[in-house]
């Protein structure tokens, strides 16, 4: 065979690759609303970057017709290209090769572009459409599955890992993508769940759709599996460009620094109207960081569940910074159990990669009720305690306005490793608010006066203007400083300035035992 030949027949195999399961089961790809793994791939990374890796591997089975049913590739795209000129690593499940189901060597294909990210500091992103574990090869596909939630807990905090679910993902093929840092879904095409409807219905007698029972709503409302929601698979794959944007390759690296345009000592005088004079009205937590960051850019994280916390990823002076906020409008903005866990979760990813903190608080304390004790809020509820005092990047904190009981240690307060702690005049640091204190305080008093309403109220307002405000706190040091809304943007890029080379050794152990 000639040389011309040789070439002609790796262009043809090449070509084999590429056409996946054929144009027929491509037609259906599209007629279910999606993209193929390689259209994915071209609207992910940046245009002519993607270097691909194992075109040519075919399944080893025999058996069940299967030697018939080999295409190179063996149902998954891997490789790694470029996003925003940053190298990155993918995979990318082909729905149109035996319904994306995993076998040996699709996993090896996998495994080979994890450890590869891991050893050289590269972010991962894996584009999921799969039937699952392919069952012509039995305990092999099981042994692959294995091997991938292996690499995805060897790289956790080593390098970001984000999982884009673009179709299916039912039984062990969840426990991947909820290995990785964020989950992102597709409205109507995407569903996980570890058993289906028709197993759902055998067993519990329940009728259920795959889109109640596993899809993006369900997820990203529900059941906090999913960190984001995209209206199409365009959408999320932008999302997961944007979110990198904010990361950094890998745990020995800083973020990305980019110049917003957006001066660094500019104040808003607007925030001294955000928070209203009654204490008991609510407010959007949002107001306050989008008139805080940069040019209001506000990517945030988990927006539909646990809404009663806001976290997300912004930027101060170009520097990116996880935003972790109360939010007033939901449940007054107490913590409850799925309140902890998100935060606490988006607190220990931000440590793991060098994000600065920034904490907003307005919290009245912890949700009060069986449902919430029952349910482990003492447990759950000290994650975030846990995150708190375990991260050692920068920490800033503002009190806007409520900070009461043991919510206000745990948020991110001076005594858990807050490195500035500042508050606005309108803040209010007591052990409960004031109402409740009197009852307590003054509950004999107050019965005894001839008009113990009256009574109760003045001693209730005597209890705010000595407890609920900033200055109690600011006297012995809990606050660096009280400073006026306006102000807020300044002081908080100047403290993260001073706290760029931050430093903070922590006891030689292997690992702490977070309350899980």
């Amino acid at each position: 065979m000639s040389t011309e030949d040789k070439i002609k027949e790796l262009r043809d195999r090449k070509d084999a690759a590429r056409a996946g399961g054929g144009e027929d089961n491509i037609r259906k790809q599209h007629d279910k609303g999606k993209l193929t793994a390689r259209e994915r791939l071209d609207i992910l990374l940046d245009p002519e970057s993607f270097v691909e890796l194992d075109p040519f591997v075919v399944h080893r089975i025999t058996d069940f017709g299967m030697d018939a049913r080999r295409s190179p590739g063996d149902g998954v795209v891997t490789g790694h290209g470029a996003i925003d000129g940053r190298l990155t690593y993918v995979f990318s499940h082909d729905f149109t090769v035996l319904g994306g189901s995993l076998g040996e060597m699709f996993a090896k294909k996998v495994v080979k572009v994890m450890d590869m990210a891991t050893k050289v500091g590269a972010p991962i992103v894996g584009l999921n459409d799969s039937g699952g574990a392919r069952i012509q090869e039995g305990v092999v596909s099981l042994g692959g599955y294995a091997d991938i939630f292996y690499r995805n807990v060897r790289a956790s905090g080593v390098v970001p890992q984000i999982s884009v679910i673009l179709g299916p993902a039912a039984g062990g093929a969840v426990y991947s993508p909820a290995l990785t840092d964020f989950v992102i879904m597709v409205g109507k095409t995407s569903y996980m769940f570890v058993t289906g409807p028709d197993v759902v219905k055998a067993v519990t007698g329940e009728d259920v759709s795959l889109q109640e029972l596993g899809g993006a709503a369900t997820h990203n409302e529900r059941s906090g599996v999913a960190h984001f929601a995209a209206e199409n698979e365009d959408e999320a794959l932008y999302t997961v460009r944007r979110l990198l944007s904010f990361l950094p390759a890998n745990n020995m690296e800083d973020p990305p620094v980019l110049d917003t345009g957006d001066p660094p000592d500019r104040k808003d005088a607007d925030l001294t109207a955000v928070v209203p004079d009654d204490p008991e009205k609510p407010y959007d937590m949002r107001d306050v960081i989008l008139k805080l960051v940069d040019a209001g850019d506000f990517l945030e994280v988990q927006e539909q569940w646990a809404k009663n916390i806001v976290v997300g990823f912004a930027r101060m002076d170009g520097h990116p910074v996880g935003v972790i906020g109360n939010q007033p409008q939901v449940l007054a903005g107490t913590l409850d159990i799925d309140s902890s866990v998100k935060a606490a979760r988006f607190i220990r990813f931000c440590d793991c990669f060098n994000i600065p903190l920034l904490t907003l608080v307005d919290v009245p304390g912890f949700l009060p009720g069986t449902a919430q004790e029952f349910g482990g809020i003492i447990r759950n509820g000290a994650k975030l305690l846990y995150a708190y005092s375990e991260a050692t990047v920068p920490k800033v904190t503002v009190i806007t306005r409520k900070a009461y009981g043991g919510a206000y240690d745990v948020m991110c307060s001076k005594h858990i490793g807050g490195d500035y702690n500042v508050a606005w005049p309108t803040a209010e640091l007591a052990v409960m608010g004031p109402e409740g204190a009197v009852e307590i305080i003054f509950r004999r008093e107050i019965a005894a006066a001839k008009d113990p309403v009256a009574r109760g109220r003045e001693l209730v307002a005597e209890y705010k203007e000595k407890f609920a405000n900033p200055y109690v706190a600011a006297e012995v040091g809990y606050l660096d400083d009280v400073i006026e809304p306006q102000d807020t943007r300044p002081y908080v890029v100047r403290a993260l300035q001073t706290l760029l080379d931050k430093r903070e050794a922590t006891p030689l152990r292997k690992h702490g035992n977070i309350p899980l």
